[in-house]
């Protein structure tokens, strides 16, 4: 192999089909579309968003056979695995915690493969991804390396070559064999059943036309309303709109993107957006013009997954947070990252809170299991 590296500010300068044939089976949002979308609506890519292409590019003879989606950042936000406690702690040490680097799909705390490596030479492609990440670090006086959300496997890797592992939960659903929604409801207890029952029967009472479709079949004024959607969750939430409203516009040219919405003749009450790539459906921003009972849990849950059980899904991510949604089949499931710090002293503390923070996700995870919906065999 005669491997070369290279450093890309934009995704525009790689070819879309070699970065894509990188990618796994089951992950729209490594896919150079949707980072690309994010970066040509101005979502990243800006001063303004905080978020800068760092991209890091392995080449043999010119064919590119492994990438690091990079980005230099100058705030923690967007990220969702949080660690402003390791910015204020490097603070009251005297030390500068950003710029940092981040390797990620922005604003999406969704699992998959980070490193884009084939199995061929994964663990030597993937140490020189890291090497290179490590330069651009020192190059751009950033303070540390996070892998956000990566896969249990690549996460060993990295913690080999002294990327800190660290666990998190998520609610997700893992399809044990189940082929309807029928299915779904059998496998749960009787009261569990009742419930959802109950909260779909609500849900529906309201009359409203209920779809779940591509997003690129949305008319403009659908295009609009989820765009009001989003703003409104956000703002309500005291959060930032980090997506612009040309990301929304765009978004339709993305053939994993659908939208769950709720109609009251031709207006727009509500929707929730979603990607769907190979058996993966994964959940992402919801809103609506008004309240409604259980329309949400509707468009967010049982809708899609009655969707997607028709479709051959065998995993639901549903996106961050949210103990609610064991009750309705989403059981806490660990998620993975890493992470270092250019700093010996920080990257010590690191190292600690990470082996530490593990002991205590484990037994809560464990502890939460115990309220499974399902029955048990």
């Amino acid at each position: 192999m005669k491997l070369e590296v290279q450093i890309a500010p934009s995704l525009a300068d790689v070819s879309a089909s070699e970065w894509d044939a990188l990618c796994a089976a089951n992950d729209p949002f490594m896919e150079h579309g949707f980072l690309r979308l994010l970066e040509e609506s101005g979502s990243v890519g800006t001063p303004a968003s905080g978020w800068l292409g760092r991209h890091v590019l392995v080449r043999d003879g010119g064919r590119l056979v492994a990438a690091m989606p990079l980005y230099l950042k100058q705030h923690s936000y967007g990220e969702f695995i949080f660690d402003f406690g390791w910015a204020q702690a490097a603070h009251r040490a005297g030390l500068r915690y950003y710029p940092k680097l981040v390797c990620a799909a922005p604003f999406t705390p969704a699992g998959g493969r980070r490193l884009l490596v084939g199995e061929a030479e994964g663990e030597l492609l993937t140490k020189l991804l890291v090497e290179a990440a490590r330069e651009v670090a020192r190059r751009e006086q950033a303070s540390s390396l996070h892998v956000l959300f990566c896969e249990e496997q690549e996460a060993g890797r990295l913690d080999a070559l002294a990327l800190h592992a660290r666990k998190s939960t998520q609610y997700h659903f893992l399809n044990p064999g189940m082929r309807s929604f029928d299915d779904y409801l059998a496998a749960l207890r009787n009261a569990s059943r009742k419930q959802v029952r109950k909260e779909r029967e609500r849900a529906r009472s309201h009359g409203l036309l209920l779809s779940m479709r591509n997003y690129g079949e949305l008319n403009r004024e659908d295009v609009e309303a989820m765009w009001r959607f989003y703003r409104s969750t956000i703002a309500n939430h005291g959060s930032e709109a980090y997506l612009t409203h040309s990301f929304f516009e765009q978004l339709g040219t993305n053939p994993h993107a659908y939208a769950a919405m709720a109609h009251d003749g031709e207006a727009a009450v509500a929707g929730a957006l979603f990607f769907y790539k190979g058996s993966s459906l994964f959940g992402r921003y919801w809103g609506a013009a008004r309240e409604l009972p259980m329309l949400h849990f509707e468009l967010c849950y049982y809708l899609p997954m009655e969707w997607g059980l028709a479709r051959g899904m065998q995993r639901f991510e549903a996106g961050a947070q949210g103990e609610h949604k064991i009750k309705r089949g989403f059981l806490p499931n660990t998620c993975y990252s890493a992470h270092w710090a250019v700093h010996p002293g920080l990257d010590r503390a690191i190292a600690d809170f990470v082996r530490d923070e593990a002991r205590y996700i484990e037994r809560e995870q464990e502890l939460l299991a115990e309220s499974t919906p399902f029955k048990r065999e």
